[in-house]
């Protein structure tokens, strides 16, 4: 259920809709508009239960969600599972939109190759859905070069055969809500790391990558950013920090680097981990970092911990998660 709690957090954030979708997201379609919140109170799926909430914030909704649950190959007999996809576009919404449309379809295409799930089946889609992408704006790029400016950071949870995958790029993040018996309280566990340059560690990963370049992060008005730009350090699209081709005209000169350059700026390819489902395993929280710029890990967690919602009866071999998507918003 979405609490008072969190319409009163995020409520100075809403601004006046001018277009945009309110929502998207796959396999779901029971959600309810409340002003520019959209949600979805309490769904089942394949390991238990979901809910889902989305606020706009900026005029033109450059995000999107999605949530599928059922067969994750091209075959009905399995493997079954279910999969989070938080997508938080920048620039415009193309990226976050193409992701949505393709991401899917490719990891049930190298999960049927692979013949089951596995973190190298993500990696894989993760990086046909960028080259995709990247071949979408060469194809545009004359008549739409703005397209080439457009991103999305990619979060995403798979529950397939008792396991927890999660796949990172970007700033995005996904909590865990852990009972500990000791203490009979709910602790929050964070299971993702951002890929942001306001990380001592996201920078020295971006200077070893690129030693020749002593501007490869800048502090600029005391926030640290790629090249002075963007404060990710991957994420799909952003075609003009990736490809020189796309870092020229007719791409506004805003938009460009001043040097030319010959590796990739930024990186598509996301930090994966996988784990085991655990019975003390009460819940997940996805959202994007408009959340998590307002509420700390343990907060989310007590307020999903504490709203009442119904209970759905798991099925197969691994406990019951409940599959929760946090708010969304652009403030």
């Amino acid at each position: 259920m979405v609490s008072t709690t969190l319409r009163r957090i995020v409520s100075p954030c809403w601004k006046p809709s001018v277009e945009g979708e309110n929502s998207s997201s796959g396999g779901v379609g029971n959600g309810r508009v409340d002003g520019l919140l959209w949600y979805e109170d309490s769904g089942e799926h394949v390991a238990g239960e979901f809910s889902m909430a989305v606020i706009q914030a900026n005029n033109l909704l450059e995000d999107h969600s999605q949530l599928e649950s059922g067969p994750i190959s091209s075959f009905k007999s399995g493997p079954h599972g279910t999969l989070v996809g938080i997508y938080d576009g920048h620039g415009g919404p193309e990226t976050a939109r193409f992701i949505n449309k393709h991401l899917f379809g490719h990891i049930k295409k190298f999960t049927t190759e692979n013949h089951g799930m596995s973190a190298d089946v993500i990696n894989k889609a993760f990086l046909a859905t960028e080259e995709d992408f990247l071949n979408l704006v060469r194809e545009q790029f004359e008549t739409k070069p703005q397209i080439a400016s457009v991103g999305s950071c990619c979060l995403v949870g798979i529950i397939c055969s008792g396991l927890l995958y999660i796949a990172n790029a970007g700033d995005s993040r996904v909590v865990l809500g852990r009972l500990e018996k000791a203490f009979k309280e709910v602790k929050a566990v964070q299971l993702s790391s951002e890929h942001n340059a306001s990380f001592e560690s996201v920078r020295e990963e971006l200077r070893s990558l690129h030693p020749d370049d002593p501007q490869i992060v800048v502090l600029r008005h005391k926030v640290w950013r790629v090249k002075g730009i963007i404060q990710i350090s991957r994420s799909i699209g952003d075609a003009y920090l990736k490809k020189p081709e796309f870092n020229r005209e007719p791409l506004l000169p805003k938009f460009r680097v001043p040097n030319s350059f010959e590796k990739p700026i930024l990186q598509a390819e996301p930090a994966i981990s996988v784990q085991k489902l655990r019975p003390e395993d009460q819940f997940l929280i996805f959202a994007s970092d408009g959340l998590w710029e307002h509420l700390s890990n343990q907060e989310a967690v007590n307020i999903v911990n504490t709203c009442p919602r119904n209970v759905f009866g798991g099925s197969g071999t691994y406990p019951q998660s409940n599959v929760r998507i946090g708010i969304r918003h652009g403030c």
